[in-house]
């Protein structure tokens, strides 16, 4: 990576460069009428679409120079010199104002870059690495390097009923997907603390999303559902209940193998029943699970499920086996999983990725 670097660094200089030379070359040995004069210019709208400011200058004069040289050299008259050296100049001139509304314009991008990122870190900060008997790990990969802003969500918090999580995706992107996300996750946040079972965890979500989408917020009716996890672990940390509303479902990871935990029965999204979609006639089954000691609870968003490789196919965690194995802490199946799923796309992602565990530590011998 040191090297490529640096090479790569050169390849602009290389290409005015090969421009320049090749212009020179072509005027003094091409037959008439032909001229290189269209590759002489291309010297200078290279450096300043590619160079630093100076760079582009110290190019475009040189460009200048040799053209001029050129033509006393194949002994032109007065006129085509000048003609050929105020066509140089003037695109050389055109290569500096491209340069500058580049620098501006990549100034403004960062710029934008970094409030997306601050905007998201916000709305959705690092999960704590420990909450009562468990350890915590969690990533955010956006589909795209220069979209750092999605609609995945995560949270984990310890509640007077145990440790509570939720892992979603809200339909959208960009910044209407953020807005709803600030609504889920606040809504999640101040009902956890209160809602005595996750049921009615989840249907204290769906009147909040109702009073939002009432208000006119980013939530509106079906058009803005919610797909989510709620999972509780018990204060002891020896089970996890889970309530799936239209989510792809969780992973147990133990033992060296991975088992994904399908709903006992498939529930609506959350938001979904706001509007003209009747809400569900009451509230849906809790799935219970052992966690034994070191196990792992292992929850995504579908950027992972519907992951594909260059056939089509899905990715599966589980008949990929490559989660089927130990692994010494939470990060390190995160990170595992994360370099899967980049190998099965190749790295072209479609959508946006979010990754929580949460798992129960092992007894010390």
């Amino acid at each position: 990576m040191k090297v490529l670097q640096p090479t790569l660094a050169k390849v602009p200089w290389m290409l005015a460069a090969l421009a320049l030379v090749a212009g020179v070359l072509l005027d003094l040995f091409a037959p008439q009428p032909y001229t290189g004069l269209p590759l002489l210019a291309a010297a200078p709208l290279v450096a300043g679409a590619t160079l630093t400011f100076r760079s582009a200058l110290a190019v475009a004069c040189v460009t200048c120079v040799v053209s001029v040289a050129v033509d006393i050299e194949r002994g032109r008259p007065a006129t085509p010199l000048f003609v050929d050296l105020a066509v140089v100049g003037v695109i050389g001139v055109l290569a500096l104002v491209v340069n500058r509304l580049m620098v501006r314009q990549g100034r403004d991008l960062a710029l934008a870059r970094d409030v997306a990122e601050a905007v998201q870190r916000a709305v959705l900060p690092d999960p704590p690495r420990e909450v009562g008997p468990l350890a915590v790990a969690a990533e955010y990969t956006a589909a795209q390097a220069e979209a750092r802003i999605g609609g995945d969500f995560f949270a984990v918090q310890e509640t007077p009923f145990g440790v509570r999580m939720i892992i979603g995706d809200v339909r959208g992107k960009g910044l209407a997907a953020v807005a709803a996300v600030s609504v889920a996750i606040g809504a999640f946040r101040q009902e956890a603390e209160y809602a005595p079972t996750l049921t009615g965890l989840g249907q204290r979500m769906d009147e909040a999303l109702a009073r939002e989408a009432a208000r006119g917020g980013p939530v509106i009716s079906t058009e803005g559902f919610t797909t989510a996890v709620l999972a509780e672990v018990s204060a002891d940390g020896e089970a996890v209940s889970l309530v799936n509303r239209g989510h792809p479902p969780p992973y147990l990871v133990y033992d060296e193998e991975c088992v994904r935990l399908d709903p006992t029965a498939p529930q609506l999204p959350l938001g979904v029943g706001l509007g003209d979609i009747a809400a569900p006639a009451g509230p849906g089954p809790v799935d219970v699970v052992r966690l034994p000691p070191g196990a792992a609870l292992l929850l995504v968003t579908d950027g992972v499920t519907e992951a594909r490789d260059k056939r089509g196919a899905f990715y599966d965690p589980v008949s990929s086996g490559r989660m089927s194995r130990r692994f010494r802490d939470p990060d390190a199946l995160v990170d595992a999983l994360t370099q899967d799923v980049g190998r099965w796309t190749e790295g072209d992602r479609a959508d946006d990725m979010a990754i929580l565990v949460v798992a129960r530590s092992r007894p010390r011998s």
